[in-house]
């Protein structure tokens, strides 16, 4: 539940939200967006939208032209991404926290790098659906680049700091699920870009039917899981509150609203 207080000379907090439901709002935002851009392009944009090079049957955009070959969908998308940028980079703050209550001093550059390597992926996001392939792909495909690198690189030593750096290795159930999933997830999306890329290049060196569909399956896969994995975010911080007021700004509490 979200409340607001307009008063704001009153010391109570002018919004206070549980985090699990800030979760779901943030990682709501690009999965929301995501889909009405592939269903928009699908229903309205078909022809255009799955068209390539090899010109043989396809039945699924590429999340490129998805997200940024037509109106209204790259409107949707950068708004969405844009929203999100922000409150991403201050879960990440939180995460920085976070890891130097749970994680071991060994491992607190590991996770500070995870942590550098979280805010990275948010820019390169940003940046590959401001820039759209149409518009700059030499700059798209940097971003995309990073944007992966970064997010499979960030996902693995998220993990691992929660398999193996932990001070306390017996885990409450928010944390066993936080890591289970954690593993889960990363194996899947492995396997999925991996499939992908596979795909892609099949698709460009034998022009077979249907195959950039597979290839477009799997993107959507690896985009989908990545979301999934930043939702763990709710496991971690679980029973938290975010509160806002004037005097001490934006704040994380383990208190639960009433």
């Amino acid at each position: 539940m979200i409340t607001i207080d307009k008063r704001a000379k009153d010391p109570k907090p002018i919004i206070t939200i549980e985090f699990g439901r800030f979760t779901l709002l943030i990682v709501g935002l690009p999965f929301s967006s995501f889909m009405f851009c592939v269903f928009c392009s699908v229903f309205f944009y078909f022809k255009e939208s799955t068209y390539t090079h090899c010109e043989v049957s396809n039945y699924l955009p590429s999340i490129s032209a998805a997200i940024g070959r037509y109106q209204p969908q790259r409107f949707v998308w950068q708004l969405a991404i844009c929203l999100h940028f922000l409150p991403r980079l201050y879960i990440a703050k939180m995460y920085v926290e976070y890891y130097k209550e749970t994680i071991k001093d060994d491992y607190m550059a590991m996770a500070h790098f995870a942590c550098f390597l979280n805010v990275f992926e948010n820019f390169a996001l940003v940046g590959l659906s401001l820039w759209t392939s149409n518009q700059n792909y030499k700059l798209h495909k940097i971003c995309f680049l990073v944007f992966i690198a970064t997010s499979e690189i960030y996902m693995l030593i998220s993990y691992f700091l929660n398999d193996e750096g932990k001070r306390i290795k017996r885990l409450n159930t928010q944390e066993h699920l936080s890591r289970q999933t954690k593993g889960n997830l990363f194996i899947v999306n492995l396997i999925a870009f991996v499939l992908a890329a596979y795909c892609f290049r099949r698709h460009n060196d034998y022009c077979e039917p249907g195959v950039y569909t597979l290839f477009a399956l799997f993107e959507y896969t690896v985009v989908l899981i990545n979301m999934g994995y930043h939702m763990t975010a709710y496991w971690d911080f679980y029973g938290r509150t975010l509160t806002f007021d004037w005097k001490n700004g934006l704040a994380c509490t383990r208190s639960k609203i009433s």
